[in-house]
């Protein structure tokens, strides 16, 4: 899990994930879209691609990534171990805003 969120953690390759979020994208088109040069896409599409958030596929002379929705999932389970939590501190929040409201 440290290194999907430390891969996530770098704007660009959470632009390029943002990015293909959308649907899968060809290394022209994230090229495009992010205005990084085509080498500095590569290098980051590697390490997303090395930690499993991107996958990619061959069409003729195109890569084309897309994210990885496992990944995505296991990302998903881990951060729902800290609604309980969550949930707790929100209902003392609630508890305190409506307290603070009675005494107006």
């Amino acid at each position: 899990m440290i290194q999907t969120l430390a891969a996530l953690a770098e704007p660009n390759r959470l632009a390029i994930v943002e990015y293909l979020r959308d649907g899968p994208r060809s290394v022209t088109d994230i090229v495009v879209r992010t205005g990084m040069s085509q080498p500095l896409v590569s290098k980051h599409l590697k390490v997303l691609s090395d930690v499993a958030i991107v996958g990619r596929r061959v069409d003729g002379k195109r890569r084309i990534y897309a994210l990885e929705q496992t990944r995505f999932a296991e990302l998903d389970r881990w951060l729902d171990t800290f609604s309980e939590l969550w949930d707790a501190r929100l209902d003392r929040l609630q508890a305190h805003l409506d307290r603070s409201e009675g005494g107006s």
